[in-house]
């Protein structure tokens, strides 16, 4: 019974031997299987992050180039005849103070001499430099050469604004006489003030050189 107990204990070490030794087998070939798993996903992770970078690196050119564009492009395009060319404001000397009749005024409305002057409550300014909005072709070009008090205190764009004689404005409300001198105000902070419009019978003021310059350093 001895050597019997004997052979059931090495039986029983064997057995435990053997499935040590196939659990000892076992054992590598799933470490093996975790390594390349990791492996694998190392490599996806490094793949997405080169393809991350190469999608921003893309973008951040095309953005470059984009700016580039928007920058110069542009400008070589042109909008149309005449594209490059000076502003006629660029080209045109400062104009000397004088006071001008409605007669006077109408000429300079930007199709019969570059320079585009209109009035406002009584004042002359030069819009020249403004010849996009107040040109033949501009939204404002109907009050070119001409008193645009009326259509700017009521919100006309329309002839009926305009008057062919002196417009003294003595029916319009406080409101829109208010809206006059708002715009008035606007003008001689954006464009050269150049002299009164005349009343009917009115005679013109002599503005001596002294005057002109003094009031041309107070507008720059």
């Amino acid at each position: 019974m001895a050597a019997g107990d004997g052979d059931v204990k090495l039986g029983t070490l064997g057995s435990g031997g053997e499935r040590g030794g196939h659990g000892g087998d076992e054992s590598p070939g799933g470490a093996g299987a975790t390594a390349t798993g990791s492996s694998w996903a190392a490599a996806l992770l490094a793949a997405g992050g080169e393809m991350l970078l190469n999608v921003a690196l893309v973008a951040l050119v095309l953005l470059g180039a984009y700016r580039l564009w928007v920058r110069w492009g542009r400008r070589g395009l042109g909008a149309g005849p005449g594209a490059g060319e000076e502003s006629p404001a660029a080209t045109l000397p400062r104009m000397k103070k004088r006071d001008f009749s409605l007669e006077q005024l109408r000429q300079y409305d930007g199709a019969r001499t570059p320079r585009i002057l209109l009035a406002v409550n009584g004042k002359v300014f030069d819009v020249t430099k403004g010849s996009k909005f107040y040109g033949p072709a501009g939204p404002y070009g109907i009050f070119a050469g001409r008193d645009a008090s009326r259509g700017l205190a009521t919100f006309c764009l329309d002839k009926d604004a305009l008057r062919d004689e002196y417009d003294d404005l003595s029916d319009l409300n406080a409101v829109q006489m208010e809206s006059v001198r708002e715009w008035e105000m606007q003008f001689k902070e954006k464009y050269d003030y150049v002299g009164r419009l005349l009343k009917p019978g009115e005679e013109p003021s002599e503005y001596t050189d002294e005057e002109d310059t003094k009031d041309h350093s107070k507008q720059d």
